[in-house]
């Protein structure tokens, strides 16, 4: 066996497309006697019988592709931030990295940008979970790029894994640090503001904080401020007229903000005068949320290591390229409990 032919390597030889020698390596339907036969002859003739994913190395370094959201939000931003400080750990690893910023608006155009990228070694990808996506990712994987998803995943892909914190746990955890700000008896009204998003960790941790409360605070029932405006001006003006809209505030026991928008929000919640046991959670150690957390605007903000997860993503991408064993053992990141008491 030569462990250094690769998919690619065997349907150039045997004269078919890198999917066709994928379904016939993962004896998938659709693939007629003849072609299965000519990628058998290939992989004898190469010494494989199990070929590797991936590509030969090209240069010296290997060639890494982040590729981020476009929209212009705090935590998008912070990560892109994060990733440019992160190039001299990379230089030493030899891996030389680009950062993409594709729209998302449009999933069709999305997905023909992102498969510009076959000629990378590795990607890792931050992108909604639509359908369009993941046919990309897909075919991206089949020509021998490496794909991990970051912070959100991509339900159904052939991604090799995510790198991210349990998003799951964190809506669960938010859930429980403002269900227990009621009590054990009390019954009261929580709110639960999120934007319009297709990324799977939007959806996971609202359907986390759901779970806990139905759980562990029956008494307790859940307001939805779905379509959350991204803007920090128009999420204000959105929260300032819902709030107006409910009456009686008197119940109110707090609000978990699942994305963006959360200086908006504790705007309007500061203004509405709900009380100092009111309790305000929200995601991601941006500058503005520091702010807000010291300042007393956020009771609670959850967090996880994001520079972690861009090295590690880098380092399973090497790993996976260099086809070492445990290439996806990953030690994931906690979800992080930060207060203005621990911040420091």
């Amino acid at each position: 066996m030569n462990p250094t032919v690769t998919i690619a390597d065997i349907a150039k030889k045997a004269e078919v497309s890198t999917a066709t020698v994928d379904r016939v390596i993962n004896q998938r339907p659709g693939v007629n006697r003849e072609t299965i036969r000519r990628v058998m002859d290939a992989m004898v003739a190469l010494g494989a019988s199990e070929p590797l994913k991936g590509r030969p190395k090209k240069s010296e370094n290997y060639q890494f592709a982040y590729i981020l959201p476009a929209a212009r939000t705090p935590f998008f931003d912070l990560v892109d931030r994060i990733i440019a400080k992160s190039a001299s750990e990379f230089r030493h690893s030899h891996i030389t990295e680009v950062t993409q910023r594709l729209d998302v608006a449009d999933p069709v155009d999305f997905a023909k940008e992102l498969a510009k990228f076959d000629s990378y070694d590795g990607i890792a990808l931050l992108a909604p979970d639509l359908p369009q996506v993941k046919l990309a990712v897909n075919e991206l994987v089949r020509a021998g790029v490496h794909v991990v998803t970051l912070f959100s995943d991509i339900g159904g892909s052939m991604r090799e894994t995510l790198i991210s914190a349990d998003n799951r746990a964190a809506g669960r955890t938010a859930g429980l640090l403002l269900g227990r700000l009621a009590g054990a008896a009390r019954a009261g009204r929580l709110i639960l503001t999120s934007n319009s998003s297709r990324f799977s960790s939007v959806i996971d941790r609202r359907v986390g904080f759901a779970q806990i409360i139905e759980e562990a605070f029956p008494q307790i029932s859940v307001l939805r401020m779905s379509d959350l405006p991204d803007s920090e001006d128009e999420a204000y003006a959105e929260c300032k007229r819902f709030l107006a809209g409910l009456g009686d505030t008197g119940d109110l026991i707090g609000m978990y903000n699942v994305g963006e928008g959360t200086y908006g929000l504790a705007k309007a919640v500061a203004e509405a005068k709900l009380g100092p046991a009111f309790g305000l959670v929200a995601h991601d150690l941006t500058e503005t949320n520091r702010s807000l957390l010291v300042g007393g605007g956020l009771s609670y903000l959850l967090h996880q290591d994001i520079q972690y997860c861009v090295i590690n993503a880098a380092k399973v991408l090497r790993s996976l390229c260099d086809h070492m064993r445990g290439a996806l053992s990953v030690v994931q990141p906690r979800v992080e409990i930060l207060t203005s008491e621990n911040l420091f």
